[in-house]
């Protein structure tokens, strides 16, 4: 299996996220992957599927992935039935952490219970 074939997935995923002014080459049997991410979450979703595939310090592939904006986390379109604790379990692993989410949004939020689809809310920085 090739080295660009072993990494399709992360590839893959870079083109699903928009990654801009993608590069991708090979250099012996190393694959050299560079591009930038709207979000530091976008980033870490691209070194997760890295380390998916290639185990924790891959020595087959170098990636230079840089954010567009590191303000913040990432910036969420709620979908329906999603509430604030369910979004802080997606990007923190902790569903208590909704207070943050809430802290960082009372510029359009009101009530930590009452979010609605198509709000787009900030996911501060970890």
């Amino acid at each position: 299996m090739s080295v660009k074939a072993k990494y399709q997935g992360v590839l893959d995923l870079g083109e699903q996220l928009g990654i801009k002014d993608g590069n991708v080459t090979v250099e012996g049997d190393v694959l050299k992957v560079k591009g930038q991410a709207k979000t530091p979450y976008e980033k870490d979703l691209m070194w997760d599927k890295i380390k998916q595939l290639g185990g924790e310090s891959p020595s087959d592939i170098k990636a230079n992935i840089s954010v567009e904006d590191d303000s913040v986390y990432h910036r969420h379109v709620v979908k329906g039935g999603e509430s604030l604790s369910k979004i802080a379990k997606h990007y923190y692993g902790d569903a208590m952490k909704y207070k943050e989410i809430f802290e960082a949004n009372t510029g359009i939020l009101k009530n930590p219970d009452v979010i609605h689809p198509d709000q787009v809310l900030v996911i501060p920085n970890k």
